[in-house]
């Protein structure tokens, strides 16, 4: 249909004198818009797969090191991106001049950086150790527990307000992931049980939870501050935590390696698909978010199964394929809809299918999945917005 602002006498708008009506096609607005959503939802998608083939790359290495090599040096592993992360960001920040400048953004907030490296470090940490005491099953369906942290922690300190189908997409996720779990079960795959499997559950449950923190921590800065910013101070805070930790800790497994080319170029690996990771995660978060994010991630595990039959020879289930297109089918209906966001959280307004009041044009297309940013509609003088930056 056609809209035309032609009016019965004088000059209307969209109209000159003595010239031919100005026209405006709501349905070619709107096939392009649907156009654009598409393309952003391929494109987000595409974007969390990659992340999720950086964390197997990581995971191959790593196992590579650990059963091959007898190599189990975790915080050592982590020392070494810390250290990139410090080389080029830290620095970077250091040449900096204005309130970007590294020694700027320690006096305002040095405190906060140092409690969000040690939240990092310790995550990847208790993940890592986890695999010494529980199964390998076990470690991927409680990692999972990482995706309703992000979603509470989202909803209370990023005040994100999320609709049905969100919910609906998360469970198709983790039930993908319990497919997964279910094929290695009947399959006899459960290496890593030791005798204090509880234990090994329980630190899985709080890596999952630091994890869910340093997320979400994440998600604010790059969004309200920078990327740079955070990466750098990770390199900083987290190579000096991480040293310490390794001095007293790692120091007599470091001495065990059996050093030669071939271990130097798995930690070579190791190290690039870490960085990689944490300097890539920054920017697709900032696209979407963390919990969509951490959804897209479920998917590392069957790269790994897919990966391990042709490395260590796995035997192959079906499920496999059930819960790799059960997860994809979760995350295009998580992702098929916008989130928003209540900065005032007096306020719950209903945001589907509306049009901002006061428009005065008619002509305006309507609004069908607004990613808008709500206020209180009468704010008070003085009032801020709850989430801010000290």
């Amino acid at each position: 249909s056609r809209v035309s602002t032609a009016g019965s006498g004088g000059c209307s708008p969209g109209k000159k004198h003595g010239g031919p009506p100005v026209t405006f096609s709501t349905e070619h607005n709107a096939d392009t818009q649907r156009t654009h959503n598409t393309q952003d939802l391929l494109v987000s998608l595409g974007l969390g797969q990659v992340l999720s083939l950086l964390i197997c790359a990581i995971g191959l290495s790593s196992k590579f090191l650990a059963e091959d090599f007898h190599a189990n040096t975790p915080v050592f592993q982590s020392f070494l991106n810390y250290i990139l992360l410090f080389l080029v960001y830290t620095t970077t920040l250091a040449v900096r001049q204005g309130e970007g400048n590294l020694l700027a953004i320690l006096k305002q907030r040095w405190w906060k950086y140092m409690i969000l490296g040690l939240v990092d470090i310790e995550a990847n940490y208790l993940v890592l150790k986890a695999y010494q005491y529980t199964t390998l099953s076990s470690v991927q369906l409680l990692d999972c527990f990482v995706i309703p942290v992000v979603l509470l922690l989202s909803w209370f300190f990023l005040l994100v307000r999320y609709k049905a189908v969100h919910f609906v997409g998360a469970g198709l996720c983790l039930l993908g992931i319990s497919c997964m779990v279910g094929a290695d079960v009947l399959l006899g795959r459960q290496q890593g049980l030791g005798e204090q499997k509880l234990f090994g559950d329980l630190l899985v449950l709080g890596g999952a939870t630091l994890y869910g923190i340093s997320n979400v921590c994440e998600e604010f800065i790059v969004k309200n501050l920078s990327r740079v910013e955070f990466l750098g101070m990770m390199g900083l805070f987290g190579s000096f935590f991480s040293g310490i930790q390794l001095a007293i800790m790692e120091h007599k497994e470091l001495l065990k390696v059996p050093w030669d080319w071939q271990i130097g170029l798995l930690y070579v690996g190791f190290s690039a698909f870490m960085f990689g990771l944490y300097s890539f995660m920054p920017v697709v978060m900032k696209r979407t978010s963390a919990a969509s994010v951490n959804l897209s991630l479920l998917t590392a595990d069957l790269y790994s199964l897919f990966c391990g039959l042709f490395l260590f020879h796995y035997k192959f289930s079906g499920l496999y394929l059930l819960s790799f297109f059960v997860i994809i089918l979760g995350l295009v209906l998580y992702s098929s809809s916008s989130t928003y966001v209540a900065q005032d959280p007096r306020v719950y307004k209903q945001f589907r299918n509306s049009r901002p009041a006061g428009d005065p044009s008619p002509l305006s297309p309507a609004i069908l999945e607004p990613s808008v940013t709500y206020t209180s509609l009468s704010p008070e003088s003085g009032d801020e917005l709850p989430v801010q930056v000290a």
